[in-house]
C-alpha cells in the first residue's frame, strides 16, 4: 500500500525514467505509483524517486482495479492520473505507422480512469496522434464516463524548455473549472524567470563537476565519423561535408533527413527533439555548438532539463533511449501547476 502524504495524489502511466514523475512532484504532487515495464528506465525511476511504487511489468497485465486497491485508493480519491503511451507508431521523425500494435496501448489508458475515477486525465503523445482513430475513440470513452475533454498543442519551448519538442497535451476532468485558452498562458513569471538555457548547458559541460560526471559520456565514435564532425561549421550540417566525406545514403535522400550530422545552434536557443538517438550524429543535429564531439549523454538530459543529479541506469544505448523518451521535466512541472487549478474549489 502506497503511502500517501498529501491529497495531491499522482500515478504515473508508462512512467520511462522518471521525468513526468520528477515534474509532477516539482508541481507538488505526491507521486504514489508509476508502472514501467522497460527494466533499465524502471530501475532510473525507483532509484531517482524511491517513495514512489514501481509496478516493473506490462501494463496489459496490470488490472486496474486490483492495482487501485492494492495502493489503498478508493474511486474518485486520486488526484492526477498522467499517461504517455509509446508514441513511436506516431511519430513524424520515424514515419509511424498507424498499425504498430504499441498504438493500442493508448486505449488502456480509459481503463484505468474507469479504475481510479481520478479528478484529472494529463495524456502527453506526439501531435500525429490527432489523425489516428484510436483517440477520437478514447475521447468517446472518456466523455461517456462524465469527463470534460480539451486537447492542446504545445511546444516544449513554451515552458521554458531549451528544446523545440512539439507534444499533443489531452487533459480531461471530472470537476467544472474552466480550461484556459492557451496552456502557456497562465505561468507565472517566477516560472519563465528559472528556464534553464542552452548557453548554461554548455558551459556545464566545461566545469570541474562535468569532468567528475560519470553521465557526461559521449558515444565511441569511428575515425570517418569524427572527420566529418570535424568538417562540420557552426550551425551546419551534413550539406557542407566535402566531396569525399558525404555517405552514398544522403545522396539518394537528397534533401530529406537534412537535420543529420547537424551542430546545435546557440543562437537559435533551442535544440532539436531529444530522440531516443540523441548523441547520435547520424540520426540528426546532435553534435555540439563548437567542440568536434557529439553531445554527451548529460548534455542531452539537461535539454531534457532533467537535474544534473539525475542517475540513470543501464548501458548507454539504454540511457540514451530513456533520456530521448522522456517528458521534458520542466513541461511535466508547467502542466502539473495547471493540473492543480483544476482542483482547487
Amino acid at each position: 500500500m502506497a503511502s500517501i502524504r498529501n491529497g495531491l495524489t499522482a500515478i504515473d502511466l508508462f512512467a520511462g525514467a522518471g521525468g513526468a514523475t520528477e515534474g509532477l512532484r516539482r508541481a507538488g504532487f505526491d507521486v504514489i505509483a508509476a508502472i514501467e515495464n522497460d527494466v533499465a528506465a524502471a530501475t532510473t525511476l525507483s532509484q531517482n524517486h524511491p517513495t514512489t511504487q514501481v509496478e516493473r511489468r506490462d501494463i496489459r497485465l496490470v488490472d486496474p482495479d486490483t492495482f487501485r486497491k492494492s495502493l489503498g485508493l478508493r474511486k474518485g480519491q486520486l488526484a492526477l492520473l498522467k499517461s504517455c503511451p509509446p508514441c513511436q507508431g506516431y511519430s513524424s521523425l520515424r514515419l509511424g505507422n498507424k498499425n504498430d500494435p504499441r498504438n493500442d496501448l493508448l486505449l488502456l489508458t480509459a481503463a484505468f480512469v474507469k479504475a481510479f475515477r481520478p479528478k484529472v486525465l494529463l495524456l502527453e503523445n506526439v501531435p500525429g496522434l490527432q489523425d489516428d482513430a484510436r483517440l477520437a475513440k478514447l475521447l468517446k470513452q472518456l466523455q461517456a464516463q462524465k469527463y470534460t475533454v480539451e486537447i492542446y498543442l504545445v511546444d516544449a519551448r513554451d515552458f521554458g524548455v531549451p528544446q523545440r519538442r512539439k507534444r499533443l497535451i489531452l487533459l480531461a476532468t471530472t470537476t467544472k473549472h474552466k480550461f484556459p485558452d492557451f496552456l502557456s498562458d497562465d505561468l507565472l513569471p517566477n516560472f519563465r524567470r528559472g528556464a534553464p538555457t542552452l548557453k548554461a548547458i554548455f558551459r556545464y559541460s566545461k566545469s570541474k563537476a562535468a569532468r567528475k560526471d560519470a553521465l557526461h559520456r559521449t558515444r565511441e565514435m569511428s575515425d570517418a565519423v569524427r572527420d566529418r564532425i570535424k568538417a562540420i561549421p557552426i550551425n551546419g550540417n551534413r550539406f557542407d561535408l566535402p566531396a569525399h566525406l558525404r555517405l552514398k545514403c544522403h545522396s539518394r535522400l537528397g534533401r530529406q533527413a537534412n537535420a543529420s550530422y547537424g551542430r546545435i545552434s546557440i543562437k537559435s536557443g533551442a535544440a532539436p527533439t531529444m530522440t531516443t538517438r540523441c548523441t547520435t550524429p547520424s540520426c540528426g543535429s546532435f553534435i555540439h555548438p563548437r567542440a568536434n564531439r557529439a553531445i554527451s549523454l548529460r548534455e542531452a538530459s539537461l535539454i531534457q532539463t532533467f537535474p544534473r543529479n539525475y542517475k540513470f541506469f543501464g548501458n548507454y544505448g539504454d540511457i540514451e533511449r530513456q533520456i530521448g523518451n522522456a517528458v521534458p521535466v520542466r513541461m511535466a512541472r508547467a502542466l502539473g501547476l495547471f493540473a492543480k487549478q483544476f482542483l482547487v474549489a
